[in-house]
């Protein structure tokens, strides 16, 4: 059951779609630009983006992020099962830091169900079930994560 505050902060959050705040905001800044999406996301992602496909510019993302995987790690698999089997193990195959203390193997395995979450979570429905339709909101969290994956990839000179 929400609490007051969860409540108040949806209210908060929603406010600006029934006042001139939005007529206030920057218009010279895209979306991607304001929350610092990763510029190696494909370019169909923005056009679908700006054209109003939000589900299929999540879905595009998000295949780019498996395809990121398959190549890192040569493995021609996809989706969950290629980011647990190359993300986890004694000696995962996708090493995203030294393994050497607790945190660091902690980290790698919170890392493996997040690259798999995503596939399951995220790119499947979108690839699976017709009649998705994100909102920009929704889709600029979806791309937010999938640039948070590619960056984890890259701090750990894997791309």
């Amino acid at each position: 059951m929400p609490s007051d505050l969860d409540h108040f902060e949806r209210v908060a959050r929603r406010v600006f779609k029934f006042s001139d705040a939005t007529s206030q905001r920057s218009t010279s800044e895209h979306p991607f630009d304001a929350r610092d999406l990763h510029s190696d996301l494909p370019p169909d992602v923005k056009t679908l983006f700006d054209n109003g496909h939000y589900a299929q510019s999540t879905f595009e993302a998000f295949k780019f992020i498996d395809e990121e995987v398959q190549r890192i790690s040569g493995d021609s698999d996809f989706g969950s099962s290629l980011m647990m089997r190359v993300f986890g193990g004694d000696t995962p195959s996708i090493s995203i830091n030294g393994g050497k203390t607790k945190s660091e193997k902690s980290e790698q395995e919170g890392f493996k169900f997040l690259f798999a979450g995503a596939m399951l979570g995220i790119r499947n429905p979108r690839g699976h079930t017709s009649g998705i339709n994100d909102d920009p909101d929704a889709c600029l969290d979806h791309l937010a994560l999938a640039s948070m994956l590619l960056r984890r990839l890259e701090d750990a000179g894997l791309r």
